[in-house]
């Protein structure tokens, strides 16, 4: 059992990565009177009856709320349903909310927790890879809008992370090769441990071995505490690293109405960004190859769908929410990352023709 401090002063919290790690909940919630459980119906099917077990042992009066699949459920009518549930259970600000699922129920639980009553405690209860090396953890919330993705949300704490990874043996092939996507990220912001691991377990990542997997989680959420507890609210520009590879990402899946999985996506942008930073002479030709072939090494696509247009790319990057008002991109460099504003035409191009995007830059 792995636990990883996040250090927010009254507000700290343990992610805690391991077998059996949801029987957490019964101290965690220990008090509560109500707690709303956020699911979906498949979800609920092959993880809820740990959870519900775990919260047998609080007294607590529980209820399970189920969401729609997709990211075509993940707006404000979805934030506006679940808000209504609570209401008519009885949900107060001094009982709480478990997130079961991914990191679509991750973003709405948590942003309706915020929400609701002005605020309700939320225990984040990760059942994908992605949401256990990113998404369940550090408080960002949110949900979309037409115009583009997470542009409405909030920052609201969980009070714990519980992450098993055995629940992963259910995850469908396609879902786990996403959540390797944003395990590629930590291992390019920096962190030799990791990219170490990557680069000689990638192997045994992709063929899901636990204690790997494991210890894999448990270095991931190391490095984004260390940025949270840094900057918070990304108001300094620190946290801002973890969006490395995202702008595009992001761009790709609002473009593509989400037919992409967020660490398909996120695997491509990585490879795009690493892409511009080589066309603007910030690192080498060696370090965009071997960036590159670590995304690849655990097989995830490093090229974007066909008759994906720039022009349409570069028109939601422009509204990300990073963007100062033009253009904005987290890039390597000499020193490690650093925001870089408005890169010239000529170096977008290139990049875009690097993951297989052609028209309009």
């Amino acid at each position: 059992m792995h636990r990883v401090g996040v250090e927010l002063g009254p507000r700290s919290y343990d992610i805690v990565v391991g077998d059996g790690a949801a029987g957490d909940l019964a101290t965690l919630l220990s008090g509560r009177a109500r707690v709303a459980v956020v699911t979906q119906t498949r979800v609920a099917e092959l993880h809820g009856e740990a959870v519900q077990v775990a919260l047998a042992a609080t007294e607590a009066n529980v209820e399970t709320f189920t969401i729609g699949d997709g990211e075509e459920h993940k707006n404000l009518a979805t934030i506006e349903a679940l808000c209504r549930g609570f209401t008519r259970f009885g949900l107060r600000r001094n009982d709480a909310v478990v997130a079961l699922g991914g990191g679509m129920v991750g973003d709405v639980a948590g942003f309706a927790a915020a929400v609701h009553y002005r605020g309700v405690a939320v225990v984040q209860v990760p059942t994908t890879l992605l949401a256990m090396v990113d998404a369940a953890i550090g408080g960002k919330t949110a949900v979309n809008l037409p115009e583009g993705k997470n542009l409405v949300g909030a920052f609201h704490q969980p009070v714990g992370v519980l992450a098993d990874p055995r629940v992963l043996v259910t995850l469908p092939e396609r879902e786990y090769r996403s959540g390797l996507g944003e395990i590629a990220k930590y291992a390019l912001l920096g962190d030799r441990d990791l990219a170490h691991l990557v680069e000689n377990e990638g192997e045994a990542l992709v063929a899901r071995e636990r204690r790997i997997v494991s210890d894999a989680v448990a270095r991931c959420a190391a490095i984004k505490a260390r940025y949270v507890e840094a900057d918070e609210e990304e108001r300094l520009g620190l946290r801002a690293h973890l969006n490395y590879g995202h702008t595009l990402a992001h761009a790709l899946e609002t473009v593509c109405g989400y037919a992409l999985a967020h660490g398909e996506a996120v695997a491509i942008g990585l490879v795009f960004a690493a892409e511009l930073a080589g066309a603007l002479e910030r690192i080498d030709t060696a370090e965009v190859d071997r960036q590159r072939a670590l995304v690849e090494s655990l097989g995830v696509g490093t090229r974007a769908p066909d008759g994906v247009a720039a022009t349409d790319l570069l028109a939601v990057m422009a509204r990300d929410k990073k963007s100062s008002g033009g253009l904005t991109f987290v890039l390597a460099g000499a020193n490690g990352l650093d925001v870089v504003d408005d890169p010239p035409p000529v170096a977008l191009r290139a990049a875009f023709a690097a993951v297989g995007v052609t028209e309009g830059a």
